[in-house]
């Protein structure tokens, strides 16, 4: 059973961004969805949260549960 995760990521802020943080999380997620406008990524997955904050972290992008 997933889990749905909001993240916010605050640097994200364009289509290249969107890409990356996509690719990142796709292999831990079941989906991935990304709002620019709110900066937001929601996440279904049976990872943690810390988890897919590692995982964009390691991209440079900082992240935080909402």
């Amino acid at each position: 059973m997933s889990n749905t995760i909001t993240l916010s990521v605050p640097d994200m802020s364009c289509g290249h961004c969107k890409a990356s943080v996509e690719k990142a999380l796709s292999p831990l997620a079941e989906a991935v969805t990304v709002d620019l406008t709110t900066r937001h990524v929601t996440v279904e997955a049976k990872a943690l949260p810390a988890d897919l904050i590692k995982a964009l972290d390691a991209i440079g992008f900082p992240a935080q549960a909402v």
